[in-house]
């Protein structure tokens, strides 16, 4: 780091034990962001780590819909967003009123949705899932017919490995994973033949068919680190590098496309966290009857 974030961070660690916070973030986070947060993983795991937490501010580097499940998880505490406006616009892409109208065409599907929607949706869900646990989540529920919201790629990789259930899939998508395809594999195997595919079910079915291996982001991170081969192709956001590099030093390491970057992610900055500390600003708080709605659908997955 440089000198001017070297101060920055001394500033952010002096304000988070004042103000009795604790800072999270995202694998998809900037570098800086990661090396001084508290806790770095994926989304839901930070946000139930959180809510076990002593502290009574809970400062996510992530974007809205994230700091939205730690506001779900805890209710009494301070959940602030340093990136005011880091959206996800898969989140995005289903608001709660076009849940209820699918609902209503599909009375008798059960609906899952992933953990990257918003409150409202989460609230008009039977049970929410995460990209690790969809498949045990699809398979959990007693009902044949499933509306699964909102990532269509997750949606077939879960009909791939449940073909016992029918699955209504949301036209939505990751805008970073949906940009993957089977040409750039091709070509970046022509470099590298040596190298493991891994990818994450949110890219196209024609890209998880040419991996070697499939798995969400912590699970990305955990198959390089007990891997014996020392060269990966990696198909997700690029800020899975920082830990699989710091894991795994021996290992190179090549993106399988250089636009694996989700701008949203990298909208927080040192100085973002550092204001928001100072004014305690940008709190995202859920309102308590969709909260209670969504905290039925979060508590349904950590019950299985």
């Amino acid at each position: 780091m440089i000198e001017y974030d070297l101060k920055l961070a001394d500033e952010i660690e002096t304000l988070k034990k004042q103000r009795d916070a604790v800072i999270l973030a995202h694998n998809y986070q900037p570098p800086e962001i990661q090396e001084i947060a508290d806790l770095v993983g994926d989304s839901f795991a930070l946000s139930k780590e959180a809510a076990k937490g002593r502290q009574s501010v809970i400062v996510f580097c992530g974007v809205h819909f994230m700091a939205e499940s730690a506001s779900i998880l805890s209710p009494q505490k301070k959940v602030l967003l340093p990136a005011r406006d880091a959206g996800c616009p898969l989140a995005e892409g289903i608001t709660g009123e076009q849940l209820r109208r699918a609902k209503a065409e599909h009375p008798d599907a059960a609906v899952v949705c992933y953990i990257n929607t918003s409150a409202e949706v989460k609230a008009e869900s039977d049970i929410c899932c995460t990209s690790s646990n969809a498949v045990s989540v699809v398979r959990s529920v007693p009902e044949k017919e499933i509306l699964f919201v909102p990532d269509c790629n997750l949606a077939s990789f879960v009909a791939e490995q449940v073909p016992e259930k029918k699955i209504l899939a949301w036209d939505g998508g990751c805008i970073v994973h949906a940009r993957t395809s089977a040409e750039q594999v091709y070509q970046v195997r022509s470099s590298h033949p040596d190298a493991l595919l891994l990818v994450h079910p949110e890219v196209p079915s024609e890209v998880r068919g040419l991996a070697d291996f499939v798995g969400s982001t912590a699970q990305l991170i955990d198959y390089v680190k007990d891997s014996d081969r020392n060269e990966f192709i990696i198909g997700t956001e690029m800020g899975v590098l920082e830990e699989m590099r710091f894991l795994r030093p021996d290992a190179h390491f090549t993106m399988l496309s250089g636009n694996l970057l989700c701008v949203n992610m990298k909208k927080t900055s040192l100085t973002k966290v550092r204001d928001v500390l100072l004014h305690m600003d940008n709190e995202v708080k859920v309102p308590e009857l969709i909260r209670k709605k969504a905290f039925t659908s979060l508590d349904r997955m950590l019950h299985l």
